[in-house]
């Protein structure tokens, strides 16, 4: 199983997600992210803060979503409804494989809050909603 988490600019939400799954060590499971929007940045520093606080480890440099991220995936998860839409106009072959990170965990609509610009309550609130949803995507997997 190759799971792709895709945000916004790669630097908070969606490397905090990879960050948590990988530090799962599931065997057969991969991990990656990216962002729609992405340059090169490293991740925001209070998300970097937060998974050390939580004793996971992560060395990240945003990427921008490519082409060859959606041909890696066997199940892309996006951030928010605006994320998955864009995904599915852009890359309509690969619609039955992207959802919401809400949807697929929770089979609900909704988006995972952006923490970015915030200060570090936001960002562990998001890790807790993040950590929470991915608990439940692994009983899915």
């Amino acid at each position: 199983m190759k799971i792709l988490f895709v945000c916004t600019g790669n630097t908070c939400r969606s490397p905090m997600a990879e960050a948590i799954l990988k530090a799962k060590n599931i065997p057969g499971v991969e991990v990656q992210s990216t962002g729609i929007f992405a340059g090169e940045a490293p991740m925001s520093e209070h998300a970097a803060a937060v998974l050390t606080s939580e004793g996971i480890s992560s060395e990240h440099t945003s990427r921008p979503l490519e082409d060859d991220f959606i041909s890696w995936s066997s199940l892309v998860l996006t951030m928010t409804d605006a994320h998955k839409e864009r995904l599915v106009v852009d890359y309509p072959e690969a619609a039955e494989k992207i959802f919401t990170l809400k949807e697929f965990a929770e089979e609900e609509d909704g988006d995972v809050q952006d923490p970015y610009g915030g200060d570090l309550p936001t960002y562990q609130q998001t890790y807790r909603e993040l950590d929470e949803l991915i608990a439940k995507v692994i009983d899915k997997l």
